[in-house]
């Protein structure tokens, strides 16, 4: 487990590595864009036009000091330095999962229980009833990529390999 420092300090490791590769891919646009125009002879576009220093290092100031706020947050739950700067990297999207997180109380005010859309629940956010059945409010894309959004479970595998859990007492293939 890390102390509080050790979060904060990994954590904004962490977001100070997403905020390099950021950076990264915009020289790396602002190269292409010289090649193309180097080729096509036109002038050669200027580095002001894909990086805005004012502006980027606001954004990579806020996005080190929200890798520390995460670290430190969660620097209990941290097995080591990696995990602390992966919740660095990630800490935007993190902490607005943390506070957006509903509580158990608020889901009873709510009016919501699991599995709640297949008993006709309004309100309930439609899902399976039963875990891995397919879900008749999403609709499946027949030209959807296997693993895509969208894609069917059926198509992700082959069906040779999707078969009903054996139930008890019974001996599976």
């Amino acid at each position: 487990m890390l102390s509080g420092a050790e979060g904060a300090l990994y954590g904004a490791g962490g977001g100070l590595v997403v905020e390099a590769v950021v950076t990264f891919g915009r020289l790396h646009a602002w190269q292409q864009a010289r090649h193309v125009s180097r080729v096509a002879g036109d002038v050669l576009p200027k580095l002001g036009a894909y990086i805005d220093p004012p502006a980027d290092s606001l954004a990579a100031l806020f996005r080190v000091v929200l890798g520390c706020a995460a670290g430190w947050l969660l620097h209990g739950e941290l097995g080591g330095m990696l995990a602390a700067v992966a919740v660095g990297a990630s800490a935007p999207a993190v902490l607005a999962q943390m506070g957006s997180a509903t509580t158990v109380t608020e889901a009873l005010q709510l009016g919501t229980t699991p599995g709640a859309a297949a008993e006709g629940v309004p309100g309930a956010a439609p899902g399976p009833a039963v875990p891995g059945a397919p879900n008749p409010a999403v609709p499946q894309s027949a030209s959807a990529a296997p693993g895509a959004p969208g894609a069917s479970v059926a198509s992700a595998a082959p069906a040779s390999q999707v078969s009903p859990a054996p139930a008890s007492g019974e001996v599976g293939p």
